[in-house]
């Protein structure tokens, strides 16, 4: 169920497979949606689709690893949206599935830096946008793996684990700005990066 009239809404959701679906759910009751990912010829293709439907899609290439890149993401989501957001959809995540024993120095950084620091860094950015809504709301895109223990590799979970109590810690700091954040977190769901998992 939706906070409210979803028809007034302006939305960012940091795309993925996944979020596709996300994408399609709001604009089908009538919200203005932006999103993001790296791959412009799949934006592109996405768009088209959207477009024939008649939703009200926008897209940023966007690396979110970047914080130059996620700056400029959130400077166009808040021209877009008369810098107001009601709704924040944060999937941005990546795995790699080994012993701990065997992670790099720079592996550690790269899953960090993509599945927490990019996370953190975007709430952050779009604290003003989702405050100066009046209702804003965000949610997480965590991982079971944040949850339980389930052999995904353990510097995933620490991350989604993060994410998970990085909106216990949000909803309570941002309530008085009435932002609502949640997390959730599914089991594995079938992507190109998770099919390895799967067989």
């Amino acid at each position: 169920m939706l906070p409210h009239d979803i028809h007034e809404d302006y939305i960012q959701v940091f795309a993925a497979i996944v979020v596709h679906a996300i994408v399609e759910e709001l604009a089908q009751f009538g919200a203005r949606v932006h999103t993001c990912a790296r791959n412009e010829s799949k934006l592109e293709a996405c768009k088209r689709n959207w477009d024939t439907k008649g939703f009200q899609v926008s897209y940023s290439v966007c690396d979110v690893t970047s914080r130059e890149q996620r700056e400029k993401l959130m400077e166009i989501v808040s021209s877009k949206f008369n810098g107001k957001l009601n709704i924040l959809v944060n999937n941005v995540g990546t795995y790699l599935r080994k012993p701990t024993t065997e992670f790099t120095a720079q592996e550690y950084a790269t899953i960090m830096g993509t599945n927490l620091e990019s996370t953190y860094h975007i709430n952050q950015l779009a604290h003003p946008l989702l405050k100066a809504s009046g209702c804003g709301n965000i949610v997480l895109i965590s991982s079971i793996g944040g949850v339980v223990a389930v052999d995904v590799g353990s510097l995933s979970s620490k991350t989604k684990g993060a994410i998970n109590q990085l909106a216990k810690n949000l909803a309570c700091e941002w309530a008085k700005d009435n932002i609502r954040v949640n997390s959730v977190a599914p089991g594995v769901i079938s992507t190109p990066l998770t099919k390895l998992v799967m067989t």
